[in-house]
């Protein structure tokens, strides 16, 4: 077995994003095949636990991969949860609500690193001491 280094890793990450993509795309697209069922679970999977693990930089990378399996599966569960309350359930809904619900935890980082950047301007312009990054 071949280990993972850092020139392998942008390759798995990948392809990793191409399959949960294609198992969202074909259920969003309501289009049957045989790769439907498992592509979408890795996605279900995937996707969330990734978002997860993309806002917890402080922890160690094991803490991250236990944390982020486990809310995935809560984030998966809470957005079923949801749906089934509001009487909305359907596999379609269920995909995007996770989509959407991973888009928001994906652009968390990007907001909070850029509000840093925005306010260590701000600060450094009017002279006063702020957070520089």
């Amino acid at each position: 077995m071949y280990p993972i280094t850092r020139e392998t890793l942008p390759l798995l990450v990948g392809a990793a994003v191409g399959t949960g993509g294609v198992g969202a795309a074909l259920v969003l697209a309501n289009i049957q095949s045989p790769l439907r069922a498992p592509f979408t679970f890795f996605f279900l999977v995937v996707a969330p636990g990734a978002a997860l693990a993309s806002t917890l930089l402080g922890l160690d990378p094991l803490t991250r991969i236990v944390i982020a399996a486990a809310g995935s599966l809560v984030i998966d569960l809470l957005v079923a949860q949801l749906l089934l309350m509001l009487r909305m359930w359907s596999i379609r809904g269920g995909v995007a609500g996770v989509a959407l619900v991973s888009a928001v935890l994906f652009l968390l980082p990007l907001v909070r690193h850029g509000y840093a950047r925005t306010a260590g301007k701000r600060a450094s312009a009017s002279g006063r001491p702020g957070r520089a990054s």
